[in-house]
Parts: C-alpha cells; sequence; structure tokens
C-alpha cells in the first residue's frame, strides 16, 4: 500500500532557507520590521517557524541577513569600544565604522543601504540597524562611563548617518577621497563631544 503524501507545514529543504528570506524581505519592505512577527514569517514561507531559528536564529539575525548586508555595524562597533576608556573613542569608533565601508563588502554594502532607502518599507530597516545594532550598542558597551548615554549614543548615530550618505552613497569630494585615518582624526573629536558634553540641559 502507498503511504500517504503528509500535509502541512514543510520540513527543511535545500530551498527552505531561500524561501524564508524571501518572505522575511516581502514583509520586512512592506511593513517594517518592529510589524512583522517571526510567525509570520514561517506562515508566508510555508514552513514551522522553529525552522527560523534553525536557520537563522534570532529575527535580528534574520533581517541582517534578508537585506544582504555582510557585515553587522554592532558587531565592530562593539569590538572598537569595549574594553577602553572614553578618550579617543570618536576616533576608534570612526575608524571601525569606515573601514567596514572601505572594506572587502564596499560594494554589498553600498547596495543594501541604497535599497533600504530606496523603498519606504525598508526605511524602517534603516531605523532597526541604527536604533538596534548602533545605538544600543553604544548604549551597552559605554553606558557605565557616561551619562545620559542613550541621547548621547542618538548624537552619535547622526554623525554615522551622515557620513554614511555623504561619503559613500552622495559620494561627495573631498570626504570621499579621505583615507580612514583622516577621518577618524577630522570626525572622531566630534564624536568625543557628543559623548562627553554636557547635556543636562537637554534632559526630559
Amino acid at each position: 500500500m502507498a503511504r500517504a503524501k503528509r500535509s502541512g507545514r514543510r520540513s527543511g529543504k535545500p530551498d527552505t532557507r531561500s524561501e524564508i528570506l524571501s518572505a522575511a524581505r516581502t514583509l520586512f519592505a512592506a511593513e517594517g520590521f518592529e510589524s512583522v512577527s517571526m510567525r509570520r514569517i514561517a506562515s508566508e514561507a510555508g514552513v514551522d517557524p522553529s525552522l527560523i531559528h534553525h536557520y537563522f536564529g534570532s529575527k535580528d539575525d534574520l533581517f541582517m541577513a534578508s537585506i544582504e548586508l555582510p557585515v553587522d555595524p554592532g558587531v565592530e562597533i562593539e569590538a572598537a569600544l569595549k574594553g577602553n576608556d572614553i578618550e579617543g573613542a570618536g576616533a576608534r569608533l570612526m575608524r571601525a565604522f569606515a573601514a567596514i565601508w572601505d572594506g572587502p563588502h564596499h560594494d554589498k554594502m553600498i547596495a543594501a543601504v541604497r535599497t533600504m532607502l530606496s523603498k519606504p518599507g525598508m526605511t524602517l530597516g534603516m531605523k532597526h540597524i541604527f536604533q538596534h545594532r548602533i545605538v544600543t550598542t553604544i548604549e551597552r558597551t559605554l553606558g557605565d562611563q557616561i551619562d545620559h548615554v542613550n541621547l548621547r549614543a542618538n548624537f552619535v548615530a547622526t554623525q554615522i548617518f551622515g557620513l554614511v550618505v555623504v561619503r559613500y552613497v552622495l559620494e561627495l569630494e573631498p570626504l570621499t577621497s579621505m583615507t580612514v585615518d583622516e577621518l577618524a582624526e577630522t570626525i572622531g573629536p566630534t564624536v568625543d563631544r557628543y559623548l562627553t558634553m554636557p547635556v543636562e540641559h537637554l534632559e526630559r
């Protein structure tokens, strides 16, 4: 007697990962990171939710994979700041961040950012990267050294975002032709000011 075909959600198979990524990209682009649940993505892909955790781990990791960002900026930022004094943090931060963009994954990084900036839904993805991979990493790494860390981290994020847009998307000179060390030496002191200047008058 022939066995009956199994019904229900699919188990893992060679193209399961790509199907999950496709569903995630569609939903993230249409509704943004915060509004889409792992269960919703699994339903769209027609797979069991456990397979998302199997292939990608967390929702953050799935998002990073879905936008094909080859480097996690949070990891690089934490490495630049962790275990060091606050003095000179701005230069270290800018050197690490610029090195990501000037590195071997330059083209993929630019393509991902252009995609996020050109699609309204994916703009929320850009917000997620800056909020959860940059701002939160700065807060977690420097929170025991500075006050008003969330406010300061947001100030730093404005500098990073401006650098990405002006140097790598708009490619404005002479900023585009500056070396990573020149960027760090020039922009670093501004970042240091954001991290150390008195901000009590801005407290809400």
